[in-house]
């Protein structure tokens, strides 16, 4: 298995957490990448029912890295950043691939009973704010929110 970094800063005197991972683009990783996101969820205080939203839109919108972005090439590097604040819990997932076009991410139509693209129901779900930054030049951030109000997640 390679991974790249595994970074957990506690800053006391902010209250946040910060988590970064850099993984391969292979599916394999992507149970590193699930059990990083439940691993901090937790810490964060969330319960388990939404740490499993949780986990499930982050799984899916990193094999949305490998199948759309890269195309399956299992060689690239996915980058994927956790910061739990006050405010809620925030997921950045990084790539180098090919440009998404959020106009035109959509999820199937729910009435229709077949296997796949559920993923962005999934996201949308788990996630409050769910958006990429187009600032970014080359390849895709995603910038993904769970919100808590008053230390309590929505």
């Amino acid at each position: 298995m390679t991974l790249h970094c595994l970074r957990l800063n506690g800053l006391a005197d902010t209250g946040k957490i910060r988590v970064t991972i850099k993984v391969l683009s292979h599916p394999r990783y992507l149970a590193l990448v699930r059990t990083v996101t439940v691993t901090v969820a937790e810490i964060s205080g969330m319960p388990k029912s939404v740490r499993e939203h949780v986990k499930l839109a982050v799984d899916e919108a990193c094999a949305n890295v490998i199948r759309h972005a890269y195309r399956g090439d299992s060689g690239k590097n996915i980058g994927i950043r956790y910061e739990v604040s006050e405010k809620g819990f925030e997921v950045v997932i990084d790539d180098e691939g090919l440009k998404a076009a959020p106009e035109k991410i959509k999820g199937r139509d729910l009435s229709k009973v077949k296997p796949g693209g559920l993923g962005t129901h999934f996201i949308r779900r788990a996630f409050d704010i769910v958006k990429f930054d187009a600032r970014k030049k080359k390849g895709n951030r995603l910038h993904l929110v769970r919100q808590r109000k008053d230390g309590k997640w929505k």
